[in-house]
């Protein structure tokens, strides 16, 4: 059961072109050889491309049996942890989806909304007038403020800078592509304590250590209304709550999930916005006089209609993956055992079929109108879609409105960003860089 045809240029070749020029890669391999096809690198090993929105229905509506996520996952085994909702397959992953889903319905957004919004004013406080600077740090540390008091419920000032400084050197070790390459499996070696996968094992176990203490003290103090103090609540069928190692892969994976990726989306909206005079204008506009409610901001159309169409234009996570356990046809083709399908986002969000002009910033496309699940897919799809994606979207929101209601940016170079790989995520080279040019004044 051969695999669909692609490129025949050795792996190593494969992994320098992808790494160096992502985007027009995977376009290439499109373009010549379909909407299935077969690339090669060190990274993953073969894999099997899929940006047709009837293909990608088949792989997110299939048998969970068959198509494993978690068993795609497995490179992120030594950050997230064995016990992440991430790694997980079968009746295991929907026992601790289930008990991770109450934190994260929409009507608990409300409650974190002001500590988003305080979050963005203080991000902006901070910014130089007039002098260029890069977004990416200062939306890193804003993102990861955030986390640290929705998610794990650290208010005092000395909490939160003892954990912060610990989980962003952990971070910027993992979202460094070079750090994340010697995560993979094949250059896991100590080397004397020197190699950066030995380096990456102590920010590790230091960041396990102050989340365990953050769980116990958590425990002790009682119920609050941060997610750490929802999950310890939480209770499976049987009544079993989580271990304090299933609760230190879900921190873990959180973290890791709404930190980088949210901060580069929020890079990414920028970076559109501020070369669309039109979309900035009307987006602006319909901001004013909602800038000190968080719930009123995400109810605005056209600011979802924005965030949607940046994520369809600039997905930051490139593809997911399913790894396969028996064959799978597909296309009259019949997939081996072992195969990992890979459905590509951007080769998706940006095919004409499923949007006229896909390179054009239109939000409009959005306006009372929900996307197709199979050809808009940021946050995954199906049985294994993102947990936080309302988090994520309604953090957007919030932190997008308020930069916009205190700052006049203008982007430091008028030509758009390129895609570069960043860890795992599509990122804008150069972090978005920017110039304030005035403070905007809140209104009376």
């Amino acid at each position: 059961m051969p695999l669909p045809p692609g490129p025949r240029l050795p792996s190593a070749v494969q992994t320098v072109l992808y790494l160096a020029r992502p985007i027009e890669y995977l376009s290439y391999c499109q373009r010549r050889y379909g909407d299935t096809c077969t690339i090669d690198t060190l990274l993953f090993g073969k894999e099997v491309i899929l940006s047709n929105p009837e293909d990608i229905k088949r792989v997110f509506t299939g048998d969970p049996d068959v198509l494993h996520a978690g068993e795609a996952n497995a490179p992120l085994e030594p950050l997230l942890g064995a016990r992440s909702v991430l790694l997980l397959d079968g009746a295991e992953h929907i026992r601790q989806r289930r008990l991770m889903m109450p934190p994260f319905h929409g009507e608990r957004m409300v409650a974190y909304g002001r500590a988003m919004r305080d979050a963005a004013l203080r991000m902006v406080a901070r910014w130089p007038v007039g002098r260029e600077f890069s977004l990416q740090p200062h939306m890193q540390r804003a993102t990861l403020e955030i986390i640290l008091r929705t998610i794990f419920g650290a208010a005092d000032e000395d909490e939160l800078a003892a954990l912060g400084v610990a989980l962003a050197r952990l971070l910027e070790r993992v979202t460094s592509s070079t750090s994340a390459i010697f995560t993979l499996p094949p250059l896991r070696h100590e080397v004397f304590g020197l190699s950066p996968w030995a380096r990456f094992r102590r920010e590790v176990e230091r960041s396990d250590a102050l989340i365990h203490e953050r769980i116990a003290r958590r425990r002790a103090e009682g119920p609050r209304e941060d997610v750490l103090s929802l999950l310890l609540q939480a209770r499976d069928e049987d009544g079993r709550p989580m271990t304090d190692a299933e609760l230190r892969d879900e921190l873990m994976t959180l973290l890791v999930a709404g930190h980088e990726t949210t901060a580069t989306m929020l890079c990414w909206a920028f970076d559109l916005l501020l070369a669309n005079e039109g979309v900035l204008d009307r987006l602006t506009g319909e901001i004013a006089g909602h800038e000190d409610d968080p719930a009123a901001l995400a109810r605005l159309p056209y600011l979802d209609a924005v965030i949607k169409e940046v994520l369809r234009l600039r997905p930051v996570i490139p593809a997911v993956g399913r790894r396969l356990t028996a064959p799978f046809e597909l296309r009259g083709r019949v997939l081996p055992a072992g195969a990992l399908l890979v459905p590509v986002t951007f080769l998706a969000h940006h095919d004409p079929a499923n949007y006229p002009e896909p390179h054009a910033f239109r939000p409009e496309r959005f306006l009372d109108k929900k996307p197709n699940p199979y050809a808009w897919f940021p946050f995954g799809g199906g049985a294994r879609r993102c947990l936080g994606m309302a988090f994520a979207l309604y953090e957007m929101k919030i932190v997008l409105a308020t930069v916009l209601a205190g700052a006049r940016l203008a982007k430091a170079r008028a030509e758009p960003a390129r895609v570069r790989i960043r860890a795992f995520t599509f990122a804008p080279a150069g972090g978005t860089k920017v110039v304030m040019r005035s403070r905007v004044a809140p209104p009376s």
